[in-house]
């Protein structure tokens, strides 16, 4: 009995000992589980955070906007439109997504990458013409804009110049923002009295300016800047030595660049450079411009978004600054246009629609183009907002014959343009006219219309 005493309490106490532990072993898998949810939360929060899939906390939406805009006139021009964005749409948050460097070379690597992993932003940054036709729609990555066009008439308002250059087979891929020159030959007046030389108009008076500058001491008369900005340069004066006719030959196919006139304007190009600062390669384009204000060189070549610098310093156009066409392209109006497109499988496909109804509107390229030294694409802009040397581009648009930009997007996709500037790279260090010529034939039987 006493053996049957002791054995009744033990059970008991090993049942309540194994009860313990069972216990314990569903408190252990509990608080397992509840670490991997939160980790996982936490993991899945800091996706949405960067990738911006899904509304915030505070139930906003969101529109991510890719560009190339993050200095000077161009990112204030920027930030001025968002304001407008802001206003019209104030519960979708803005997400600034701008790459710096390269006039766009960066910002379209990164943005190639993203593409390649299926992770498009919700609208970016792209030039009219085949940098957008030749690249993005040929791999079926753009929504069409048609409806945008006919909804809010836009067709009564863009520049009919713009339009074919936008579209592929009747639709239209991205909504512009502005025009920008770039045959403009900047100056500074107080250099150019001071050594009494005057604005030249043609490549042999320039070539005779420049000349006497260096002759007088100025060792660097053009400003120059990294390797963009000398691509920038070289199709101003493919334009200058081969005219209007003979610069869209080439991208059209009914030139041949081993040609005579080709060599010919290559040389010019080679004797241009005779003239510019040595370190240009480790110079941005307001580097370059800034040489031009501090009077250390007399000129610079360079797209008009260098006017919004000089007034982003407070300078005072036909005072501290002056401009021309680039020798013997007067008359020419050698053009580029930002413009804002539609990927397929945009995150936020509404926000981005409400984004580019902004980025085509009066009131949002009014309140871009004064700032980032451009004209609106529209033609129905205020022209009061904009000032001296605007409202000059604005008579030359409306005036002058219209050519693409080579560095900028409209008269080459991406592909023959980076053979060019590869084969430009090599010339810059070689200085082989010869081979250089060579090069540009096997990229336009590679990549352009020359196969």
């Amino acid at each position: 009995m006493q053996v049957q005493k002791l054995r009744f309490p033990l059970i008991v106490l090993m049942l309540l000992f194994g009860l313990l532990l069972a216990a314990c072993g569903g408190d252990a898998t509990t608080e397992s589980a509840t670490t991997e949810t939160t980790e996982t939360t936490e993991t899945t929060e800091t996706t949405t955070d960067t990738s911006t899939e899904t509304v915030d906390e505070g139930g906003m939406q969101a529109v991510e906007v890719f560009s190339w805009w993050t200095g000077g006139g161009e990112a204030a021009g920027l930030e001025a439109m968002i304001v407008v964005f802001q206003e019209k749409y104030p519960d979708i948050e803005f997400i600034n997504a701008a790459v710096a460097g390269g006039a766009g070379t960066n910002a379209r690597a990164v943005l190639a990458t993203r593409l390649q992993a299926n992770d498009p932003p919700d609208s970016w940054q792209g030039h009219a013409g085949q940098e957008l036709i030749g690249t993005y729609v040929a791999a079926d990555q753009l929504e069409p804009l048609n409806f945008l066009y006919e909804q809010e008439g836009w067709l009564d308002v863009m520049p009919e110049t713009l339009i074919p250059l936008m579209s592929q087979d009747g639709n239209i891929y991205s909504v512009p923002v502005n025009i920008h020159r770039a045959n403009v030959l900047f100056a500074n007046p107080k250099v150019l009295a001071e050594y009494g030389v005057e604005m030249p108009g043609t490549l042999d008076e320039w070539f005779a300016t420049m000349d006497a500058l260096q002759e007088a001491g100025m060792e660097a008369p053009l400003a120059l800047g990294e390797q963009w900005t000398a691509l920038h340069l070289f199709e101003t004066i493919l334009l200058a030595s081969l005219g209007p006719d003979g610069y869209e030959a080439l991208w059209n196919g009914t030139s041949d660049w081993s040609s005579p006139e080709v060599a010919q304007a290559l040389a010019d190009f080679a004797q241009v450079l005779t003239y510019v600062n040595s370190d240009a390669s480790a110079l941005s384009w307001q580097d370059a411009g800034q040489l031009v204000v501090d009077g250390d060189a007399a000129f610079n070549v360079m797209g008009d978004w260098q006017e919004g610098f000089f007034r982003e310093l407070s300078l005072v156009p036909n005072e501290d600054y002056v401009w021309a066409a680039v020798p013997d392209t007067a008359g020419n109006f050698q053009f580029l246009s930002d413009s804002f497109v539609l990927p397929k499988g945009a995150p936020h496909r509404e926000a981005a629609i409400d984004w580019l109804l902004v980025a085509g509107s009066k009131e949002g390229q009014d309140a871009f183009n004064p700032i980032k030294g451009s004209i609106p694409a529209r033609s129905d802009a205020d022209r009061s907002l904009y000032g001296v040397y605007l409202q000059s581009a604005m008579d030359d648009w409306a005036s002058n014959r219209v050519v693409g930009s080579l560095t900028h997007g409209v008269v080459a996709n991406d592909s023959w343009k980076a053979e060019i500037d590869t084969a430009l790279g090599l010339f810059l260090g070689t200085g082989d006219l010869a081979a250089f010529q060579t090069a540009l034939v096997a990229a336009c039987a590679t990549s352009g219309p020359c196969q």
